[in-house]
């Protein structure tokens, strides 16, 4: 089995599914890359049995068509140091040797029997749902969410993205019990009412991607795993099992203080004003009267203290709230908006962030921070 291909590319395809790959694998096999050749197509696989990542790139002068296993770190470091030049693969089936020719030198590597790599999972057409996005409208959904999601063993259904679609409209909802973000896209909809949690792993990998995808994603998922078939790459993951909290309960309506402000201003100020917080807790006291809005920030450790005044836009009697600074910071880069609108009813309850204005028409964009408990 013979084959040519370029450093470059062939560099980039690995760059992208070797994201999948983890540092201590369950079996030895994963460590590697599944090479198949099939004609003139090369299909590189990635996986750590929960989440499967496949690539193609087209090949010169292939001999054969097989499979074979090849060692992931080895090969991706030595890509990284060749300039851009056709590299050829000779592979001997028997021993799984394999010697790959350079303009200057040979290197010679062992593989593996491809047969031994794991299956991908099949799909349960009874329970098969299906939607098709574009890659932007998907890419926001989970770029405005995946910051939100939690990292808790004893409710794994707070790890990832829960994806609920409908005829009307797609929403993405992540919720770490602190700050909850829910983005809707109005642009997207699916035939019938259905929902799932996509893990954060394979929605960080997705997030690398879709950013060169042009064509409109094809989603499918079963009770057990999704597949998310793009131009070059398909990615195939396990879903988590479980119900998603009812996250609509959570998100206050009877808000009636609302301030406008300018949200680069708000965030550079918490910037400076949070080093002067407490490590331990970053508390953030925020106090809002008239036309303006008071930031403020101690560490009574260290007799240290900071305090900054910003103008705002603002409809509501004098309100004064505490918000642990971190998040806050959090909320507020993941907003693209000039301006945001900061929605409160009391300091005990949670506050709504939103964008003034859409990026477009067709997203609507909530973010939601818990307060925290000022001292007397």
């Amino acid at each position: 089995m013979k084959f040519i291909v370029k450093s470059s590319d062939l560099l980039q395809h690995l760059l992208a599914v070797g994201r999948v790959i983890n540092t201590k694998n369950t079996l030895p096999i994963l460590d590697n890359f599944l090479f198949e050749i099939e004609g003139e197509e090369l299909t590189i696989t990635a996986s750590d049995l929960e989440t499967t990542l496949q690539t193609k790139l087209m090949l010169s002068n292939s001999t054969a068509n097989g499979r074979i296993a090849l060692q992931a770190k080895l090969l991706t470091e030595t890509l990284k140091e060749f300039p851009e030049q056709p590299l050829t693969f000779d592979i001997d089936d028997e021993t799984l040797s394999v010697k790959i020719f350079s303009d200057k030198g040979e290197f010679s590597i062992m593989g593996q029997n491809g047969d031994e790599y794991p299956a991908l999972p099949v799909r349960d057409s009874e329970s098969l749902c299906k939607l098709t996005i574009s890659p932007q409208a998907f890419l926001s959904g989970i770029s405005k969410t995946l910051f939100a999601t939690a990292d808790d063993e004893l409710r794994p259904v707070m790890n990832g993205i829960y994806i609920e679609m409908s005829p009307e409209n797609v929403t993405f909802v992540a919720s770490d019990a602190h700050k909850l973000v829910r983005y809707r896209r109005m642009d997207a909809h699916s035939e019938a009412d259905a929902a799932f949690i996509l893990p954060k792993k394979p929605a960080g990998l997705l997030k690398n991607i879709l950013s060169k995808q042009e064509e409109d994603i094809v989603l499918e998922f079963d009770n057990q795993n999704a597949f998310v078939n793009l131009t070059d790459y398909k990615l195939v993951c396990r879903l988590i099992e479980g119900s998603y909290p009812r996250y609509a309960s959570v998100i206050p309506t009877n808000n009636e203080n609302k301030m406008t402000i300018d949200r680069l201003e708000l965030h550079n100020t918490l910037k400076r004003v949070s080093v002067f917080s407490n490590p331990a807790t970053n508390l953030i006291r925020m106090s809002i009267d008239g036309n303006e809005l008071s930031v403020s920030a101690q560490d009574l450790d260290y007799s240290i203290s900071a305090h900054e005044t910003i103008p705002c836009e603002y409809n509501g009697t004098p309100i004064e709230i505490g918000f642990k600074s971190v998040f806050l910071l959090e909320i507020l880069s993941n907003m693209s908006a000039t301006d945001v609108v900061v929605e409160l009813s009391d300091g005990a309850r949670a506050g709504l962030f939103l964008p003034q204005e859409e990026a477009t028409a067709n997203e609507d964009t909530l973010m939601l921070l818990m307060p925290m408990m000022l001292n007397a």
